[in-house]
């Protein structure tokens, strides 16, 4: 009899972490993110939990994939907080345990790292290891010509220092950060670095440094090279189902009519599906559901097509931000059209290096057409004149991205299949390379483009306050040398409207008249009309302001009289092109848009480009305390670098081990009745809540002591604030548990309370004092009573009001 021992599920996915091989089956949790897996089904805990949405760099890890028909492999540094797991079969993931630990031997990165003092609390330093790691992989992986100086890298000093941009820290401070990845630097002076342990300053020398040697990064897995190519042989045309289990699913259709018969299936339900490729939205807005359905469209090659005509570039939906830069530079190259060049540099200034890398360009259009994100993409793109395909039930569409903005928000119904970049060229843009004015004189057309942003980092890696991109196709009157605009595209965005506009008021205004100082005044009071942000928009009349000062900024220059058609390459820092299509023409005598003159106004223009940090490090040292004051490395910087520093969430959890959640109050000054958990949420095991009433008896309500008395751990029997704890939710993991405690219900009431205290004069009224702890009241000193009865004037009565500055 043949045996009947139950056959294991098939596996969903099969990957590796730092060598080590991995599989998921049909019972894991679809929705587990990279770090997560790590953390819980690894012994690594180099990646650390700091924002969890993609902001920090604290998780970053290594991505490697391998291209079995180039024999290729290619790395890329990814945030593993919102990374799948699901998402990573055939995938290598290398974390900074992978490079090298204290007994077998740190890594160049982790030595270099701790001797340059580059980490403090340590916390942050893995992150910051594996964004440099990722940087030099990649410049091996690209670099030409002859190898490197031994102990240096392909990267060069400004590469080093982008490597790292979007990594937060905050005790360390950036430049000995910055020094220890500029020290793999092929063109850097080692003699301007910061102090370090290493050498004495004046005896700078690179093998004093830790060697590095290229192909020291971690080699992709033989045994997963053999799956993908045996991969390849395995019919096309399987299902798209690669994982099932009894809770949940995991799909990747490999066409689109495969997606469209998936989700018209009698067991599909859209509100408990997902519809993934990089995952990088759940950065931007938390989960607050449990999908049973994830569907990965990162398979389907319409997706992830790149093709080029005359008119322009199209690229697949599911294409990576980075991928988009990297092809928007290398046809800007081959076709000398600068606007795509200047699209790339704007978008390097989204997000962070190691979020471009797995967030899409498609999944970026669709936030800001769907949930109203504030996108930097959609704005320049909108400028740019591009429009995108979409897949509907009836066909295939194509309209513009203004039209894309407009329509009714998009669902899993709708599917974006490609992005077209149009080429700017005057042959694109107008039915001839010249223009006539209005008396009949022949004028040469240029083309001018330029993006703005204006947020909390310069260099990205934050939400803009506002972002603007301008296109303009502009002409030379012969005659009176003034410049003409003879078509304009003005694109504002992130000012808290829905989605990115075009100012077409301001263009019908502005096209057809000679620019002058009072077209550029009177452009700018029709724009202050259009930019007016929503209600309730933070910091709208600062917004507001920007959106004039960019296109002041833009405008200004042109206004200058007496200049000859354009055929410079900048006009002033923007990207410009004459009619033949040459961005690198050189700034003749008798042309006059460099505008070299400096003053008040002109101070105000910018440049995007990098500019490399740059200090002059002075130290006196004493040497009546030495060895106090000597640089010397501190002890555990390089445990901190490699990974094997503990923390306290480094510490295995026991098993059976439950997590808990806060649940806040939105509302102050209220009674609450009860707390109540979502019922929709059937799949977060919840195990308990636990609200004041579940202090035993003989326990108190104490959360922390300070100076100023004892703080409650939950609020009772009021909310003294938005935001005070009142209960804690207990789940079966730390997701669930955040979830269940987003989604709680909870329920207050009014009805007995006083209005609230809401001035200083109120306060006084109702005699609502703060009370100064003891030890912090004043001494006295002297009869302050007797001196004021002796006084020669007294004030009888007084009223002083000091103002906040916070």
């Amino acid at each position: 009899m043949a045996s009947s021992t139950p056959q294991p599920p098939p596996s969903a996915a099969v990957f590796a972490v730092n060598g080590q091989r991995f599989e998921l089956r049909g019972g894991d949790d679809p929705g587990a993110t990279l770090l997560d897996f790590i953390r819980t089904r690894t012994r690594f805990t180099g990646p650390k939990l700091g924002c969890g949405e993609g902001g920090c760099g604290a998780c970053v890890v290594l991505l490697s994939t391998y291209d079995a028909a180039a024999d290729q492999v290619s790395h890329a540094a990814v945030s593993s907080c919102l990374t799948l797991v699901h998402g990573l079969h055939h995938c290598a993931v290398t974390t900074t345990e992978g490079l090298g630990n204290s007994r077998d031997g740190l890594h160049a990165v982790h030595a270099r790292f701790a001797g340059f003092h580059a980490s403090q609390c340590g916390f942050c330093t893995p992150g910051m290891c594996m964004s440099l790691v990722a940087a030099l992989a990649g410049a091996e992986g690209k670099g030409s010509g002859p190898p490197p100086r031994e102990g240096f890298s392909r990267l060069t000093s400004a590469d080093a220092e982008r490597a790292v941009v979007g990594n937060l820290c905050r005790c360390t401070g950036y430049r000995p950060i910055a020094d220890a990845c500029k020290s793999f630097a092929a063109d850097v002076d080692l003699e301007d670095l910061g102090l370090n342990s290493f050498w004495k300053k004046g005896d700078a020398h690179v093998d004093k440094l830790p060697p590095y040697k290229e192909g020291s990064i971690g080699a992709f897995p033989e045994f997963l090279k053999a799956e993908i190519r045996a991969s390849l042989r395995i019919d096309k045309c399987m299902s798209a189902r690669v994982m099932a289990g009894s809770e949940s699913s995991w799909h990747r259709p490999r066409s689109v009519e495969e997606y469209y018969r998936l989700i018209a299936s009698d067991s599909f339900d859209g509100s408990g599906t997902k519809v993934v490729v990089g995952n990088t939205s759940s950065g931007v807005y938390r989960e607050a559901e449990v999908y049973d359905r994830y569907i990965d469209l990162r398979d389907i090659p319409e997706l992830n097509s790149v093709s080029k005509d005359s008119e322009g570039v199209q690229i697949g939906a599911a294409t990576s931000i980075s991928l988009v830069i990297e092809i928007l530079r290398r046809e800007g190259d081959d076709c000398k059209d600068v606007i795509f060049g200047k699209i790339a540099d704007h978008m390097e200034k989204v997000s962070s290096h190691y979020v471009r890398n797995t967030a899409t360009l498609g999944g970026n259009l669709v936030m800001a057409q769907r949930d109203e994100f504030p996108s930097d993409i959609a704005t320049i793109l909108l400028a740019a004149g591009s429009s995108v395909c979409i897949q509907v039930s009836s066909g295939k569409l194509n309209v513009t991205l203004d039209e894309f903005l407009e329509m009714p928000p998009c669902d899993y119904k709708a599917l974006l299949l490609s992005i077209s970049v149009p080429h700017c060229t005057p042959d694109n843009v107008s039915s001839s390379a010249g223009a006539v004015n209005m008396t009949g004189d022949k004028t040469e057309s240029s083309l001018l483009f330029e993006t703005y942003r204006a947020a909390p980092r310069p260099l990205g890696n934050a939400v803009a306050y506002l972002n603007c991109a301008f296109f303009a196709q502009i002409s030379s009157d012969e005659s009176s040398g003034s410049l003409i605009l003879e078509k304009l595209h003005l694109a504002f965005g992130a000012f808290g409207t829905r989605h990115a506009i075009r100012a077409r008021d301001v263009e019908k205004y502005l096209v057809g008249k000679p620019i002058s100082a009072s077209v550029l005044l009177e452009a700018c009071n029709v724009l202050k009309k259009i930019i007016v942000p929503k209600e309730g928009t933070t910091h709208s009349a600062y917004r507001s302001s920007l959106a004039v000062a960019f296109l002041f900024t833009f405008l200004y220059p042109m206004t200058k009289r007496n200049v000859k058609p354009a055929r410079s390459a900048r006009l002033n820092g923007h990207a410009a092109s004459d009619t033949n299509g040459n961005p690198n023409c050189p700034p003749s005598a008798d042309i006059d848009l460099s505008l070299k003159e400096t003053n008040s106004v002109e101070s105000g223009l910018h440049s995007n480009d990098h500019i490399l940090e740059s200090c002059k490090q002075i130290v006196e040292i004493s040497k009546d305390y030495l060895p106090v004051g000597i640089p010397a490395k501190k002890v555990g910087a390089e445990l901190q670098a490699s990974g094997e520093a503990v923390y306290v969430d480094d510490i295995p959890s026991p098993e059976g081990c439950l997590y808990g959640a806060f649940v806040y109050s939105t509302k102050p000054l209220a009674h609450v009745n009860s707390i109540e958990l979502d019922p929709s949420l059937e799949q977060v095991k919840t195990v308990a809540v636990i609200t004041v009433k579940d202090i035993p008896e003989g326990g108190g309500n104490f959360g922390a002591n300070t100076i100023f008395g004892p703080e409650p751990l939950f609020g009772d029997p009021l909310t003294q604030c938005a935001g005070e704890p009142l209960g804690i939710v207990v789940a079966e993991t730390r997701n669930f548990a955040n979830i269940a405690a987003k989604r709680a219900v909870v329920n207050y009431s009014t009805e007995t309370l006083d209005s609230p205290v809401l001035s200083i004069e109120e306060a006084v009224r109702r005699c609502s004092y703060f009370e100064t702890p003891p030890f912090l009241l004043p001494q006295n000193i002297g009869d302050f009573s007797k001196e004021m009865e002796e006084a020669d004037q007294k004030i009888y009565s007084a009223e002083v009001k000091s103002f906040s500055l916070g």
